[in-house]
């Protein structure tokens, strides 16, 4: 086994594993369950792991488990132990990540407290128009109106009148229409879609990115579906993506950037306060 991942072992098992080292006071009325060298499982450390009403068959076969893998994990330290490099400051390590746990837990605690979660219109808007150049598309996208109804299409003449109606009673429609028959449909008029992603709903080659166009419409019937397609807007390769696409996105680079900015203000105060009652001290020379 190599020397890192004894050492990756050796100090989960330091911090997690349940087990002892030697022989601690009131042990002599516990029971012993295993020992591997120097650590020892005692029944005592099974506290709260049979639950009410089990039997003595059942925590029989409990402790007979857990001991086994007590033993395996043991066995693990035990070895990782012995193959700790000379230089490697274990005490160091486990302080510096329990340390980490505990500033990450405040942090969190923080941020469920404190940190405004509610992101409006007017802030999407406003770090959309600050931010806007950075989000070139990558691949072309478009909005559109399309359907796909597994063939044979039922009540195709319907479906035909409420696709070439611009009523919004017609539109209601057809979207109760399309939930009950179509296997995909894109019904919003707002929502954008990369054009590769409606390409692979077409029979191959129909649409591309290099023909699909804005007022592209068609109706065409395949093997096994008829197709419904109006695009409506197309947006090229490194146009500038629309907010309502990177909508979601933005909103969690605001809220990443609010947790951010919370935080260093907390620090900032928890550092003028401890400043202020002389709770800090250096002890260097400043060059």
């Amino acid at each position: 086994m190599p020397i890192r991942l004894y050492v990756v072992l050796f100090i989960l098992a330091a911090i997690g594993f349940g087990c002892s080292s030697g022989s601690g006071e009131g042990e002599a009325e516990d029971q012993l369950l295993a020992k591997v060298h120097n650590k020892t499982l005692y029944i005592s450390e099974l506290d709260g792991m049979f639950p009410e009403g089990t039997s003595a068959e059942d925590s029989a076969f409990i402790i007979d488990v857990f001991t086994k893998r007590w033993i395996r994990d043991a066995v693990v330290l035990h070895e990782a132990e012995q193959n700790i490099p000379s230089d490697l400051n274990i005490d160091k390590l486990v302080r510096d990540y329990r340390a980490s746990l505990i500033r990450h837990n405040y942090e969190k605690i923080l941020v469920e407290e404190l940190l405004e979660s509610e992101v409006s219109e007017e802030d999407l808007v406003a770090f959309y128009e600050q931010n806007k150049q950075q989000y070139q598309l990558e691949t072309p996208i478009v909005r559109c109106y399309f359907v796909k109804v597994p063939t044979p299409v039922p009540e195709s003449d319907r479906l035909r009148k409420l696709w070439n109606s611009d009523t919004p009673e017609d539109f209601q429609a057809l979207l109760d229409y399309c939930n009950e028959h179509a296997e995909t449909h894109l019904l919003s008029e707002q929502d954008w879609y990369k054009v590769e992603d409606i390409a692979m709903e077409l029979p191959k080659g129909t649409v591309t990115v290099d023909n699909i166009s804005e007022g592209l419409e068609f109706s065409r019937k395949g093997e096994d579906y008829q197709y419904y397609l109006e695009v409506l807007e197309v947006k090229k390769r490194q146009d500038i993506a629309p907010l309502s696409y990177i909508k979601e996105q933005a909103r969690k680079v605001i809220l990443r950037n609010r947790k951010e900015e919370l935080l260093e203000q907390k620090i900032d105060a928890m550092y003028e306060r401890e400043l202020r009652k002389n709770n800090i001290q250096t002890y260097y020379n400043k060059q």
